[in-house]
């Protein structure tokens, strides 16, 4: 993601521009770059985040991002997560930029009896 587009998505944010003007400006800035290189054929585009409780096997968050938001979101999340300190945020991210797909990471947290997986699709 673009500075630019992480300016918008901040703005957003902090409730300087509305949501729909954010929209106008990301087409904006889209329609005056370049386009990108297409993407390698059946190159990933969704960010999967599933938790699901370990005792009674129930999904309790499934969320799906595109992924042209997932560098800005893991750079929040990387703050936001100290336990999660031993992942490569670079790494991970590197990894789904070059076309990276199924499932990425799969954590167990024994104590609150929780299972997080991620997927790339």
């Amino acid at each position: 993601m673009s500075e630019e587009r992480a300016r918008i998505l901040q703005m957003i944010s902090q409730g300087k521009i509305t949501a729909e003007e954010g929209v106008r400006l990301l087409n904006a800035l889209r329609e005056a770059s370049p386009a990108p290189s297409s993407p390698a054929a059946g190159a990933a585009r969704w960010f999967r985040v599933r938790v699901t409780d370990m005792a009674t096997g129930r999904v309790k968050v499934n969320v799906n991002l595109p992924l042209s938001l997932v560098k800005a979101g893991m750079k929040m999340g990387a703050r936001f997560s100290p336990e999660m300190d031993e992942l490569n945020w670079k790494e991970l991210a590197a990894a789904i930029q070059e076309g990276a797909s199924g499932k990425i990471v799969d954590v167990e947290d024994q104590d609150d009896g929780e299972k997080v997986e991620v997927y790339v699709e």
